[in-house]
Parts: structure tokens; C-alpha cells; sequence
């Protein structure tokens, strides 16, 4: 889908690949132990179904670290949560299974940004991180427009009431309770909170929630399980 002019996102799902159960079949994940030549395939059939050039895949470790690229990094990626670039067709890729994806892009400024924000990068910041990055390098988070791709909803997310108060002491919008009235979290608001707070005044949804939607991969409810991705990338 078009998220502004000349800035495309897509979410994939875990149907149309080759990866065998329990990863089956469109894993994207490359640090999940599934076959390492069935990860190469789903990728890049990935890319060949969104039609650009290369896709751009991180090795996330929960942290605020974001870049610049310009090219993918090969087999070997630095620890990073958050990538944004300037070339056009050049996919950037968030991958995830319960922690949602923050895609971001500024049509004017010719810009485009992924970031990994589970529970530790929320806690740390890394959408705010992006949007910094990315307004370092000309963008504006007045022109901006952001998706906060599926991930595990405040009605499931459950979470020691401990975490909970530690989490919303750092971003309050966190807060939840789960449908069966135990403590939680609602990632998802919380990123919002935080991509407004930075100036980004034009924040979507993807609603779904991972545990509950079959169709996408989900840590909490399937161990082994894959990775799906939030993509986007510049026409």
C-alpha cells in the first residue's frame, strides 16, 4: 500500500514460502533456527513480489541503535533496531513475531525508515531514535507519515505487574490490562506516544493483534516459530 506519495509499505504473513513446519512457509527470520537456504528463498521472493531491488534485513537486538544504508549488509549485519534510507527501491525490513514494526516516511524529503520496537526498544526509544536520525538528515517530522505494523495487542500482552510499573514509568502510555483483567502492555500506544512527542503528527495502525491472528507468526503462542516483516521503501 501507498503510506504518502511515492512511500510504500507492505506487512507480509507466514503463507507463500518454503519453509517447513514449524516455520512454515514464508519465515523470514534468519536466527530462529529454520533452514538458512529456505530464510535466502522466502527473502527473496520477498523482494522479487514487492518489485525492488534488494531488501535491507538487520540483526536486531532490542536496542535504539539506528543507520544509514544505501545497500543491504550481506550475511553478516551489524546489531541494530532501526535503518532509513534515501535510495530509491531499496526495501528496509523490521522484522518481528508479537513486536511491532515502525515504518516512516517523509514524501518531500525523499525518506524512509524501519525500526524493530519491541518491549526493551520501546523502553529505550528506538522509534524516537529513528525519527531523530531521519531529521538529522533532512527529513521533518511534520512531513512524516508512520505505521505501527501488527504486533501482541494490550488485551494480550501479558505481563508481571513489576514490568508493567517499570515500563510505564518510562513511557506511560504502555499501561494495560488484559482482557482477563491481569497486568499488560500496549506496545502499540506507546509508540504512538512516542512518535507524536517527536513531532509525527500522522500515525497509522495495523491492528492486528500477532496472538490472536493466525495468519501472522506470534513468539508468545508458537515456540519454535518464525518471523513475518514490515516493509517499506521509496518508488
Amino acid at each position: 500500500m501507498e503510506l504518502a506519495p511515492g512511500v510504500h509499505v507492505a506487512f507480509t504473513d507466514r503463507h507463500g514460502g518454503v519453509s517447513a513446519s514449524p516455520y512454515g512457509s514464508r519465515n523470514l527470520g534468519g536466527m530462529v533456527g529454520d533452514d538458512p537456504e529456505a530464510v535466502r528463498a522466502n527473502r527473496a521472493g520477498v523482494a522479487a513480489e514487492l518489485g525492488v531491488r534488494a531488501v535491507v534485513f538487520m540483526r536486531q537486538v532490542h536496542s535504539a541503535d539506528v543507520a544509514y544504508v544505501s545497500e543491504p549488509f550481506g550475511d553478516d549485519p551489524p546489531p541494530l533496531d532501526g535503518v532509513f534510507t534515501t535510495e530509491p527501491r531499496l526495501a528496509l525490513a523490521a522484522l518481528g513475531a508479537d513486536c511491532p514494526a515502525v515504518l516512516v516516511g517523509d514524501p518531500e524529503a525523499r525518506m524512509v525508515g524501519a525500526a524493530h520496537s519491541g518491549r526493551p526498544g520501546t523502553e529505550a526509544g528506538v522509534a524516537t531514535a529513528l525519527v531523530d536520525a531521519m531529521t538529522a538528515k533532512g527529513a521533518a517530522p511534520e512531513r512524516m507519515t508512520a505505521i505501527v505494523g501488527p504486533g501482541a495487542c494490550g488485551r494480550c500482552y501479558e505481563v508481571p505487574a513489576e514490568l508493567r510499573e517499570r515500563v510505564a514509568s518510562r513511557v506511560p502510555a504502555t499501561w494495560s490490562t488484559t482482557s482477563w483483567d491481569t497486568p499488560a502492555l500496549d506496545l502499540r500506544a506507546g509508540i504512538e506516544a512516542q512518535l507524536r512527542a517527536a513531532g509525527v503528527t500522522d500515525v497509522r495502525h495495523d491492528a492486528r493483534c500477532t496472538i490472536e491472528s493466525q495468519e501472522l507468526y506470534s513468539h508468545r503462542r508458537e515456540q519454535p516459530g518464525g518471523r513475518f516483516a514490515g516493509l517499506i521503501w521509496l518508488a
